[in-house]
């Protein structure tokens, strides 16, 4: 089995690159979502470290972005009751989906959780400000404040270049990008396959 980790910037398209693998996605956001909306051990626990933000269930996001509008430390409190929680998700994932040949890791925190392995392949989006720009702030909970937070949290974007082990331009039309990751998938199984 070959994982993949999709890394770059917060809006570079990494969860549009990862689905044109079309392989199993683990996809990081979908499962905090999940948990937010039906996770109540999530949510007491969240309750007990933000009880003035956190007073209803299912979760609701804007309460979160609040807290850490109001503290950046409370992005720290609320990744350590989260990122155990999808960690496990993660590991249930792989097993689950252990017999086929590629799997997509999306987990926008990949590196800086230390949730990849060496002999993992590491692709990296890369995309222009401007395109950055636009998809971001067509999501439905854009906060100016809220994705400084998060961007700071994101080891330095060269690092995550240098450990990647292709780089993907993702500033073409969709059906592009559709070839384009058709042949570097062509291209992996064949590396790996060799190797």
């Amino acid at each position: 089995m070959i994982r993949l980790g999709i890394i770059g910037s917060i809006g570079s398209g990494k969860s549009f690159i990862g689905k044109l693998f079309k392989a199993p996605i683990f996809d990081a956001d979908k499962e905090v979502n999940y948990l937010y909306r039906y996770n109540r051990e999530c949510y007491n626990k969240l309750k007990k470290k933000l009880p003035k933000f956190v007073n209803s269930f299912p979760l609701k996001k804007k309460d979160l972005s609040k807290a850490i509008i109001e503290d950046k430390r409370n992005l720290k409190k609320i990744s350590s009751i989260v990122h155990p929680l999808v960690r496990n998700k993660m590991r249930k994932f792989i097993n689950k989906n252990k017999n086929s040949k590629i799997l997509v890791l999306d987990i926008p925190l990949l590196i800086e959780n230390k949730l990849y392995k060496k002999n993992d392949v590491l692709i990296y989006v890369k995309s222009s400000k401007k395109k950055i720009l636009k998809r971001l702030k067509q999501r439905p909970n854009y906060n100016k404040k809220i994705l400084k937070s998060l961007m700071e949290n994101q080891v330095i974007l060269s690092k995550k270049r240098r450990l990647a082990n292709y780089i993907v331009d993702n500033n073409f039309p969709p059906n592009i990008m559709e070839k384009k990751i058709k042949l570097l998938k062509k291209k992996i199984l064949n590396e790996r396959s060799n190797s």
